[in-house]
């Protein structure tokens, strides 16, 4: 794979990541608030933001 088609691929999914990622943590704080099971949920948002973080990042070597 060639090295702009490789960073324009992972940049894109790790933006989709971070931005998924940033949208399950807030939908996890609302329902700590509301007295629902929150914890495993953000665990999971947390990690899924921090997926995409990374990728963005390391997708600047491949430009």
């Amino acid at each position: 794979m060639k090295n702009k088609t490789r960073w324009i691929l992972q940049a894109v999914v790790g933006l989709l990541l971070t931005g998924s990622g940033l949208s399950l943590a807030i939908d996890a704080g609302i329902s700590k608030l509301q007295g629902g099971e929150w914890f495993w949920y953000g665990t999971g948002a947390l990690v899924v933001f921090q997926a995409g973080l990374c990728l963005v990042i390391d997708s600047t070597r491949f430009k």
